[in-house]
């Protein structure tokens, strides 16, 4: 099993970016992935437990929200596509600090492609820190919205 890891602290209450980074339709906005579409909505949250999103640059590629904790955690697992990995379940985790929010989100897989299950754990974490850095500007652009 291979491990990627990404850390960042936002200037935002926990609950406004719980609630823009759980919004799986609006990474399309900010996420720099291309549209991100609901392909199945969870029950009883719409993007929620049994959510499955879909990623247009990513064809095939199936994400299912499997476990849902408002505003604190969302864990998720790759339920269709994502080759070179197999076996990918990921976790992000939020805790309050004051006025700043702390998000951890790491994710474990199997790589496909003997030898290079390193290279690709280091890959996944640059592009989760690239992700996070661009949630953050978002809600930095948006600091009076509402989401």
């Amino acid at each position: 099993m291979h491990r990627a890891l990404a850390e960042r602290v936002f200037h935002h209450p926990i609950e406004r970016v719980f609630a823009r980074y759980s919004d799986h339709e609006s990474w399309g906005q900010w996420a720099g992935l291309g549209d991100v579409r609901l392909a199945r909505e969870g029950q009883p949250e719409r993007n929620g437990v049994g959510a499955v999103r879909a990623f247009q640059r990513m064809p095939g590629l199936r994400e299912e929200i499997t476990a849902f904790e408002s505003p604190r955690r969302m864990e998720y697992r790759i339920a269709r596509g994502g080759f070179p990995v197999t076996d990918h379940r990921g976790a992000v985790e939020l805790t309050s600090e004051g006025d700043r929010t702390r998000v951890r989100w790491e994710a474990t897989f199997r790589s496909r492609i003997p030898l290079t299950g390193g290279l690709m754990a280091r890959v996944v974490g640059l592009l989760f820190s690239r992700i996070l850095l661009a949630l953050e500007r978002d809600l930095d652009r948006n600091r009076e919205k509402s989401f």
